[in-house]
């Protein structure tokens, strides 16, 4: 969902760090580096421990310009279900001298790329086109660390927007970030993420409290969040989803049927979706993915009876947040007119939120769509949040 599966864009564009580049510029030649991977030291199937850091050889020159540090990372995370799984990722540190407690972190949360393998943004020597926000972050003085999310390179199948697995993914590459650079990171850290991040985002602060008790999280900003998209299953028997919105749901379903053995993805597909159902969700060929999307038609995603609407609903249910409390307060900014996502269902998790006591920052845009929020103020809040300034309003 943002960065259209049926467009080459840039997978979210902030406007206060707005910029892109396509995909096809993304993967283009690296430099001509080499560096040998460095095995770290931890062995222990602990969540954050290092697999693999090696330096990211072939960044983009707008970061070399910074003169910050970057590496690319495997470390160890943990799925919604609890199982182990390894993640890939990236590692950036700012030049120049940290402050006496360290480099604050700010763990992004990237929007939809793909839900293969080969869809990870750190395999890109610009992340996909979203290397200008990491310099944004990086100019603001903050280490950053940016999650590919389970399967999206580091072996192991994605489950697309599953929250919970996306937001322990968050966390965990603060952690990798952390011993990576041990002595020069803070254990304080902000999150952020938009559309399918935004739920990532807005799950690691409600998970961090229990799951990682040893870091500070001091705000979250979710940004047009994928955080209950259950209402999918009943748009698609009604034959009432976009193009672009069809584009997703076929992400929804692919990784539904490798989740849950016991899901009959006959029910939900026929036609050129079937067809093209191996292109739909690789990131390998992205001409053919937006042609084959374009094909589409509504009676070829209509679930085959309503029971196979309700099954959908309720997988789909399960992965959405809010789920419990989150310590730290959140910026929601989420617009009227998104091409994916019905601000009334956000509007629905903020209030369920509030309810369960997060203290929430709700910023509803009425005329911006989904790629076109303003975000000039993410930095400043998350600026207030690390100086312990209280929200100027919350629910």
């Amino acid at each position: 969902m943002i960065h259209s599966i049926l467009r080459t864009t840039c997978t979210l564009t902030l406007a206060m760090l707005a910029g892109c580049g396509s995909q096809n510029d993304a993967v283009s030649p690296p430099a001509a580096q080499t560096a040998a991977p460095t095995a770290a030291a931890p062995v222990a199937e602990t969540p954050g421990s290092i697999v693999e850091v090696k330096p990211y050889a072939d960044i983009d020159q707008s970061i070399r310009d910074l003169g910050a540090e970057a590496l690319r990372v495997r470390y160890r995370s943990t799925s919604s279900d609890g199982q182990h799984t390894v993640v890939t990722g990236a590692l950036f540190i700012p030049a120049g001298t940290p402050p006496a407690d360290g480099w604050p972190v700010l763990s992004h949360a990237h929007g939809t790329t793909g839900v293969t393998n080969d869809c990870g943004p750190s395999s890109s020597p610009n992340l996909y086109g979203m290397v200008v926000m990491v310099a944004g972050y990086l100019k603001a003085g903050y280490a950053v660390a940016f999650t590919d999310y389970q399967g999206l390179g580091g072996g192991g199948k994605h489950v697309y927007l599953d929250n919970k697995s996306e937001g322990y993914n968050v966390i965990d590459a603060v952690r990798a970030l952390r011993n990576a650079k041990p002595g020069v990171i803070s254990d304080r850290w902000v999150a952020v993420g938009g559309s399918q991040g935004g739920g990532a985002s807005w799950s690691a602060a409600e998970q961090a409290p229990v799951y990682a008790p040893e870091l500070h999280l001091l705000g979250a900003v979710n940004a047009v969040p994928a955080a209950n998209i259950s209402g999918y299953a009943q748009m698609a028997e009604d034959k009432a989803m976009t193009p672009v919105q069809s584009a997703a749901y076929v992400a929804m379903l692919i990784t539904q049927a490798w989740a849950h053995p016991d899901f009959d993805v006959e029910q939900y597909r026929r036609g050129s979706v079937k067809t093209n159902w191996d292109v739909l969700g690789s990131c390998k060929d992205l001409a053919a993915r937006s042609a084959a999307a374009l094909q589409m038609k509504p009676d070829e995603l209509k679930p085959a009876t309503h029971e196979a609407t309700l099954k959908l609903q309720a997988n789909l249910q399960a992965l959405a947040v809010p789920q419990r409390k989150a310590d730290a307060p959140m910026l929601v900014i989420y617009v009227g007119k998104d091409e994916y996502i019905n601000s009334a269902w956000t509007k629905k998790a903020i209030e369920d939120a509030c309810k369960l006591g997060t203290k929430i920052d709700a910023d509803f845009q009425e005329d911006k769509s989904h790629g076109t929020f303003d975000g000039s103020h993410i930095l400043d809040w998350l600026h207030d949040r690390l100086e312990g300034k209280p929200l100027a309003k919350s629910c």
